[in-house]
């Protein structure tokens, strides 16, 4: 596959989008800046769109894909039915990084976007280029993240190119993100908010939405997932009232993030992701025996001919000799950790490090969403502290 790639820069202002937005209209494939991470678009009704999607990214065919509205009222179209609660989670976090699991209207969506299920994902994004993109093109946009299968995802258009060039028709550039981690997903059960996927709408801020009489269902702290399919790096549990494991909820063969044959209700949820080229760890405890551990495999891998480095909280930086140390920010602050991790794995690869030990940051907030992403990267692979 290859393909002559157009760069789109801010200079090139409502044309450049216009052209964008004409190149999805036409069946093409665009990557485009969400408050998230750089999306992959294509037009989520056209079955051949979307295979482009799964062809450049290299993307297992049972991936659900999200659709990107430009505006709310767009959601009809798609979903067969929306409750009031749904609806509820709507006008609190759209536009924004929540997405919705809902039953599809049937022919609304290409197959391959919800990669069979009765159910399709939705979210408005709340970043105005993305918006203007998808109304200029006229269709739903369905968009992964803009990077090959199992990358880390991108931050900033360079690392579209980077993974990418000559394999999308183009990229349009709006400058760097600003939540860093892609968006919640959440499937509504009656009265439960089951959180299929942390991100950037914690379930403090679910739980407060939804009321004191919804439940939200967040991920165990044991790594099991609302998805019941043996993930093993997802997020401990949320500290939200009323949060409680997905499996304490439902049984695994009612799990509301898989599809009756196995295919998850999610992106994000069964396969490898986000990983840089070296072997990551992650050290959690107490800050002084955290430290420990993070220098000792550091140089266990030195001796061993490894270029490694770490990954950890400002306050730590100081502490280690590696052949890279990379602060994320603050302890206490893991919004900032949450929009650095992806561009410190890629600086990672970018400085060669075969061995990468990382300290575990508070799961609070933003936190849950932040430490799936790290435990993800890692494999699950936990440095003994």
């Amino acid at each position: 596959m290859h393909t002559k790639t157009k760069y789109w820069t801010p200079a090139d202002g409502d044309a450049g989008l216009n052209e964008a937005a004409a190149a999805l209209a036409a069946g093409g494939v665009v990557a485009f800046p969400t408050e998230t991470v750089y999306g992959l678009g294509a037009d989520a009704r056209s079955e051949a769109a979307a295979e482009r999607i799964f062809a450049a990214k290299g993307r297992p065919s049972d991936n659900p894909l999200i659709v990107h509205l430009a505006d709310a009222a767009d959601v009809d179209a798609l979903a067969a039915e929306v409750s009031p609660l749904e609806r509820a989670l709507m006008a609190a976090f759209w536009p924004g990084p929540l997405t919705l699991v809902l039953p599809v209207r049937p022919g609304a969506v290409a197959a391959r976007v919800t990669a069979g299920l009765d159910t399709v994902a939705v979210r408005v994004p709340a970043h105005d280029i993305a918006r203007r993109l998808i109304a200029a093109a006229g269709c739903p946009v369905a968009a992964p993240s803009a990077n090959r299968s199992g990358r880390p995802s991108p931050t900033l258009a360079s690392h579209v190119r980077d993974d990418l060039d000559g394999r999308i028709d183009g990229v349009l550039d709006g400058g760097p993100t600003g939540v860093g981690v892609e968006s919640t997903v959440v499937r509504v059960l009656g009265g439960d908010v089951h959180i299929l996927r942390p991100g950037g709408v914690t379930a403090e801020q679910l739980q407060a939405a939804a009321g004191e009489a919804a439940r939200i269902v967040a991920p165990s702290a044991g790594g099991e997932t609302a998805a019941g399919d043996g993930e093993a790096a997802a997020s401990g549990s949320a500290d939200a009232p009323g949060a409680a494991s997905a499996m304490d909820a439902v049984g695994a063969d009612a799990a509301p993030a898989a599809g009756a044959a196995g295919a998850p209700r999610s992106p994000g949820v069964k396969y490898a992701h986000y990983a840089p080229q070296g072997v990551m760890a992650i050290a959690s405890g107490a800050p002084a025996a955290v430290r420990a551990a993070v220098q000792a495999a550091v140089d266990d891998a030195r001796r061993r001919g490894e270029p490694a480095g770490v990954l950890c909280c400002d306050e730590h930086a100081g502490f280690y000799s590696a052949d890279a140390v990379l602060a994320l920010g603050p302890r206490a602050a893991p919004a900032a950790a949450a929009q650095a991790l992806y561009a410190a794995l890629r600086e990672c690869d970018a400085r060669g490090l075969r061995f990468i030990a990382a300290e575990a940051f508070p799961e609070e907030g933003i936190g849950a969403a932040l430490m799936n992403r790290m435990r993800k990267a890692a494999g699950g692979r936990a440095l003994p502290v």
